[in-house]
């Protein structure tokens, strides 16, 4: 895939409109990957990182709800919207209560979607660079500066090396949010391999050490997927 272009990934069983929109949105200069049922979709997101999520709701085995419950736990950085045809006020919330960023309602414009499509990347992207430079956290009781890298907390200062500040960086960027053994390593160490997830497990215990003042502060190990600091 093109890295210039945005990746979406477009659940919608309909074929004639799966097929409209994707390629609509290729001419658009989106890169587009097209499924037709939710579990092909969560199995394609474990090998293909997206922008944005596209999904419709009425579907057969997995609805779009479903579908978007799933993301959240498994893909919590993923940002979805909702297109489809149901548009009560139940729906529409209940469709922003799970997360959604946008829920349009069919029949839309295909340069409506486009324009509202464009416009939540930068928004998503002002919100994201904002916040990678940001020199000072808030972590409970603690105070993080990246720049020095250190930790306080109250009259205590703990003088982080690199590994373990550029670590507690990543994680409270993604505060509350499940982070993935193989998106740390990738990131951070470069590769996802066995010595590295050991390296990875070494260097959160570390980190769990300097946190266990603040008992509202927690490391949490998703068995078999990650790691979520939890405040």
């Amino acid at each position: 895939m093109n890295d210039d272009k945005h990746k979406i990934i477009l659940v919608e069983d309909s074929t004639d409109l799966g097929y409209l929109l994707s390629e609509y949105l290729r001419m658009k200069n989106f890169e587009v990957s097209w499924f037709t049922d939710g579990e092909s979709a969560l199995k394609n997101l474990k090998t293909t990182k997206y922008d944005l999520a596209i999904l419709d709701i009425t579907m057969p085995d997995m609805d779009g709800f479903t579908l978007a419950e799933q993301l959240k736990e498994q893909f919590p950085e993923l940002p979805f919207l909702f297109l489809t045809a149901r548009s009560l006020k139940v729906d529409v919330l209940k469709g922003f209560y799970l997360g959604a960023v946008d829920y349009l309602k069919k029949p839309i414009d295909e340069e409506e979607l486009v324009i509202r499509i464009e416009n939540l990347l930068a928004r998503i992207k002002v919100q994201s660079n904002a916040m990678e430079g940001t020199t000072d956290f808030k972590i409970g009781s603690y105070t993080f500066n990246v720049v020095n890298q250190e930790l306080a907390y109250e009259d205590e200062q703990f003088h982080l090396t690199t590994k373990e500040s550029e670590l507690l960086h990543y994680l409270v960027l993604r505060k509350n949010k499940l982070c993935s053994h193989k998106d740390i390593l990738i990131k951070l160490w470069g590769a996802n391999d066995y010595f590295n997830k050991k390296s990875l497990n070494v260097f959160i215990t570390r980190l769990r050490k300097y946190l266990e003042k603040d008992e509202t502060i927690s490391i949490d190990n998703i068995h078999g997927q990650g790691f979520i600091l939890r405040e």
